[in-house]
């Protein structure tokens, strides 16, 4: 799929906008880690781009994300790039995932709004050329990647908001974080609904990096959890709060 820029006609059901509620409504039978807190962080930053208005995702799945931005940018004719490879495997839910993503944007009527770029975050980005308004990050969620998809950020305007998933949960994107944020002269730490965190480009203050440090006993926490899955330890888990047999998100 070319990254070029490609004209979008109008939804064949219109571009009268939606509320988040229907948006949130719509995804329900869309599986996925995206909760309500974290659907409306992306649903918010979305809404307030202008007509045309261009999102890049990293890391669509069975396009739950995706449908909550594409419905916030259907009104202002806007495109959301839904960049995944869809690898093959039982791991990672292979082309079977990419039938299921396809089907699940068609069923919302988006395919006028998501083109999507079946490649590798990292493969793609170096020759990228097309500037967008906001970036959605949930990718691959070791530390080299997260690195790397944090470089995307160069094609974001000044203000432009940086959305990342399982942050301060996350191993390897928390530790992306501190390395690459929270001394960065470039993007600053707003607010998390869970492990959804809101950065955005500009220049950070003092009070913007104390934000980050102060995260550190909640993914202190979360990493303590996820160890005491792997042991088969939930009853533990719930001691302190957890009481779900997946990983915290």
């Amino acid at each position: 799929m070319s990254q070029a820029d490609v004209p979008h006609v109008p939804s064949e059901r219109g571009s009268a906008p939606v509320t988040f509620d229907e948006a949130w409504a719509a995804v329900q039978d869309v599986p996925g880690w995206l909760k309500e807190g974290q659907a409306r962080i992306l649903w918010d930053e979305a809404s307030k781009l202008g007509p045309g208005a261009k999102v890049l995702e990293i890391g669509s799945h069975q396009g739950r994300s995706t449908i909550i931005l594409g419905e916030a940018l259907r009104a202002k004719h806007g495109t959301v790039y839904a960049v995944d490879p869809f690898v093959e495997g039982r791991l990672f839910g292979g082309l079977s995932t990419k039938e299921k993503f396809e089907r699940n944007i068609a069923a919302n009527d988006l395919g006028s709004v998501v083109e999507l770029v079946q490649d590798y975050s990292t493969g793609l980005r170096p020759g990228w050329t097309t500037s967008f308004d906001m970036l959605y990050i949930d990718g691959k969620h070791d530390y080299w990647t997260l690195s790397d998809d944090l470089r995307w950020s160069v094609h974001l305007p000044e203000g432009g908001a940086i959305v990342i998933h399982d942050c301060f949960s996350s191993i390897g994107v928390t530790l992306g974080i501190l390395r690459h944020v929270l001394f960065s002269s470039t993007i600053a730490y707003e607010r998390r609904s869970n492990s959804q965190a809101l950065f955005r480009v500009g220049r950070p203050s003092a009070a913007d990096r104390a934000r980050i440090l102060a995260e550190m006993p909640w993914w202190i926490r979360n990493v303590f959890i996820k160890v005491l899955l792997r042991l088969r330890l939930r009853p533990l888990a719930r001691l302190v709060g957890h009481d779900s047999p997946y990983d915290p998100y």
